[in-house]
């Protein structure tokens, strides 16, 4: 089946859409979606330029939102007409998925960036020549081929182009706090980074009933709308030093929790400082960069903890159902970070991701998705 995809043709290169794709032949235990729209994220940028690498030509996209169009036989969860967002691939079958961690599958390199299927063919070609896929899933395309596994139903209630970024960007920062952190009412969590993630993290600590939601950023737009999301106060780390404004917030003691969505080191060095006795400091950022951490004081004396969290420690099937009915109760207005594009100015909505101007882009594929909600 011929689709049209954006495609990345060498490391640094523009997004090319071609419409001579040659989209992989489903297998028993695979849907074939209609891509509606996807969400831009980060992490796409990041193989795109080359500091992480899946191969070379790529095509991207792993926060899709779609509708079924066909299941294989071995498909039970799904039928033709089924709305869904795409997320990234466990096996279910190693020892970590089997405890419930699929964030840690075994095999979660080979299956999400190896650049091809779980069992080695290729997702993508083009005049018989493979392009590599990104979490076994690509969704900058019109159509896709993914595991039943990749998969998440959603209402149809809900306008499906707004869903996508469920899979990846907002999972992972609510999920950090929800799943990993963990705070109990009362407690206090920073956010190092505004962006779609750290927006997710701050209103996933509110939600957890943290008394101190505090919100770190250079752009006074973004924490004004970190405010209207329920910072319970925001720091311009431009204009104050962000320790030491944190510990005046909360009487010198630092927050219990931290979480970089920068990826700066000196911002993440920060986010350790700012941590209370025993606090524990998440980094979840895709960056080359290193930090220093002073095993003595922070590590040792101060018993803090640094950790890192893959895709919010998530389970999609359970973790984006409860975003939503979040977003139902009026709990987690992620939309307030959305803008649409149109497929063939995706270079432009990656420019406006980058740049900062859009917090999150949604790159609308299918021009005849009518919402009717």
């Amino acid at each position: 089946m011929k689709v049209k995809a954006a495609v990345v043709n060498a490391k640094g290169a523009d997004f090319e859409i071609k419409d001579d794709i040659e989209l992989a032949e489903m297998q028993p235990d695979d849907i074939q979606v209609k891509v509606v729209a996807t969400g831009i994220c980060h992490s796409d940028e990041a193989i795109r330029k080359g500091d992480a690498e899946i191969g070379y030509p790529v095509i991207l996209g792993h926060e899709g939102s779609g509708i079924v169009e066909k299941v294989g036989s071995h498909v039970q969860n799904f039928v033709p007409g089924d709305h869904v967002v795409l997320s990234f691939y466990a096996c279910g079958n190693c020892e970590n998925c089997l405890k419930g961690v699929p964030t840690q599958c075994l095999h979660y390199a080979a299956n999400n960036l190896s650049g091809v299927r779980p069992d080695g063919s290729a997702h993508f070609t083009e005049n018989g020549h493979k392009i590599c896929d990104m979490f076994d899933q690509s969704s900058f395309t019109t159509h896709t081929v993914v595991r039943e596994r990749n998969a998440v139903k959603v209402p149809k209630d809900l306008d499906l182009r707004k869903l996508g970024p469920l899979g990846c960007g907002y999972v992972t920062g609510s999920g950090t706090v929800l799943n990993t952190l963990k705070p109990r009412p009362g407690q206090t969590i920073a956010v190092f980074g505004t962006g779609a993630v750290g927006l997710a993290a701050m209103m996933a600590g509110k939600i957890s009933g943290c008394t101190r939601v505090i919100a770190v950023d250079i752009n006074d737009e973004r924490l004004q709308l970190a405010k209207e999301l329920g910072a319970t106060q925001v720091v311009n780390s431009k204009n104050e030093d962000a320790v030491a404004a944190i510990k005046k917030l909360t009487n010198g003691h630092g927050v219990n929790f931290a979480v970089d969505t920068t990826g700066v080191a000196a911002v993440m060095e920060s986010s350790i400082k700012a941590l209370a006795q025993g606090g524990v400091s998440a980094c979840i950022a895709v960056t080359p960069h290193h930090i220093d951490v002073d095993t003595w004081n922070d590590l040792c004396v101060d018993d803090k903890s640094v950790i890192g969290v893959n895709m919010g420690d998530s389970i999609p099937q359970i973790d984006v159902p409860r975003l939503i009915e979040f977003y139902r109760q009026g709990m987690f207005d992620f939309d307030k970070t959305e803008k649409f594009y149109k497929f063939e100015d995706i270079n432009q909505a990656n420019a406006d991701s980058v740049s900062g101007k859009t917090i999150k882009p949604i790159v609308v594929i299918d021009d005849d998705y009518q919402f009717e909600g």
